[in-house]
């Protein structure tokens, strides 16, 4: 990758990578295998083996028809393996393409995100790590959405991965992102990076769906930098095991009027450490947020972490996590919402509540001819609903079908 460092970004960002990470378990970066990027590939999706598609598959990420999409991405490991763009005036292609393209790209690098924000943003950084570029140029709005898929394939490999967005003024991008494992009880770390630049108007809505396994360990770090009136809208949906996840997305609302949303659907099985959440800071006037997360354990830990701190006049946010323990395995929810104010004005609310299913729910259905199973089947569904306000219905579509596909994991 073209980016370089100079002597006193390295020293720190060394010292990062020694830090604990701040939140949640930390992981011991040496008992997994770093490997550098290779040189990006372009191989045709109907190359992939069909079983790697499969698993891409069950993460929301189609390759079998393309007619539906504006653009694909496809990293395997740490090389980027395939790109292509669809639409005129949206780009897609791998970070490290796009810095040799674009000198000015530069400037945007660790903006959004702290290099030194812990030691696993620094080894993204001191490793060279690519990852996908997708940018919407001027007035350009995607038909379809761009997706892409970061999948881990190698056993007990660290997976770098260093994504930029760009939504130039007045444009529009939708974006999904399936990460997926190949092997199904093999180790393996992801350290993922996304920036996300939204400029004056711009809206962005970006749905991620995770299908990890028991033995993978996750680490997202993630920041999206709002001008004024944008909108950045971001989904995350986790419904099958995964042994640790860590992940606290930020958005700043820099401009007037920015709006902000985060909606997160949580599923901790058995096993499953689910740390996660999202920060927003609303710095522009009349700027808002909703962070709404649905959190359901069976058996696994799900820490649910909100953070809203209004620091102008007429600001808006509210958080609202709801949680369901099923079954007899011991499951932990536990809720953390903050709010600051700094300044007279702002309008900040939280809700937080968790429990289990009324059993006066289960015997109304149950009294019209539904089975105990169905019954809580049916509840569990609607309390999972993804009908978020603003979401393209074919992006509602996708979540609801993945959803659908992940039920497995619950009964």
């Amino acid at each position: 990758m073209s980016h370089k460092i100079n002597f006193e970004f390295q020293e720190k960002a060394i010292k990062a990578r020694d830090k604990k990470a701040s939140l949640g378990k930390d992981i011991d970066l040496s008992s997994y295998r770093s490997e550098g990027s290779g040189s990006p590939l372009q191989i045709a999706p109907e190359d992939i083996a069909a079983e790697d598609k499969h698993r891409m598959l069950s993460a929301g990420v189609m390759l079998d028809d393309l007619s539906q999409r504006s653009g694909t991405f496809i990293q395997k490991d740490n090389t980027p393996i395939h790109h292509t763009a669809s639409q005129e005036g949206i780009e897609v292609m791998a970070t490290s393409e796009a810095l040799k393209k674009y000198d000015w790209l530069e400037e945007y690098l660790w903006k959004a995100v702290q290099v030194d924000a812990d030691k696993y943003t620094a080894h993204v950084e001191l490793n060279n790590a690519d990852g996908y570029f997708i940018r919407a140029l001027p007035g350009k709005k995607s038909v379809f959405p761009v997706q892409a898929c970061l999948y881990l394939a190698k056993s007990k490999l660290i997976q770098d991965v260093h994504n930029i967005i760009i939504a130039e003024e007045g444009s529009e991008l939708h974006i999904i992102t399936g990460c997926a494992v190949a092997k199904g009880r093999e180790p393996g770390l992801h350290l993922g990076v996304s920036e996300f630049y939204i400029k004056k108007g711009a809206k962005v809505t970006f749905s991620m769906i995770h299908s990890w396994s028991p033995e993978v360990e996750v680490r997202p770090r993630t920041g999206a930098i709002l001008e004024e009136d944008a909108q950045f809208m971001s989904n995350y949906v986790i419904m099958r095991p995964v042994h640790s996840l860590q992940s606290y997305p930020s958005a700043r609302c820099a401009g007037k009027n920015a709006t902000a949303r985060f909606n997160s659907i949580l599923v901790a099985t058995p096993g499953s450490h689910i740390d996660t959440g999202s920060k927003v800071i609303l710095e522009g006037e009349g700027s808002k947020t909703e962070v709404i997360s649905r959190a359901i354990t069976t058996g696994g830990t799900i820490i649910a972490r909100g953070y809203i701190e209004g620091a102008k006049p007429d600001v808006k946010g509210h958080l609202e996590c709801s949680g369901l323990i099923l079954g007899d395995n011991g499951g932990i929810i536990h809720a953390i919402p903050e709010l600051k104010g700094s300044i007279a004005g702002v309008d900040l609310s939280h809700e937080a509540a968790v429990g289990k299913i009324a059993e006066e729910e289960v015997e109304y259905l149950m009294a019209r001819g539904l089975t105990r199973e169905e019954a809580t089947a049916a509840i569990v569904r609607g309390f999972l609903n993804v009908d978020i306000v603003g979401l393209p219905a074919e992006l509602n579509a996708e979540l609801k079908k993945a959803i659908e596909e992940s039920e497995g994991e619950l009964f």
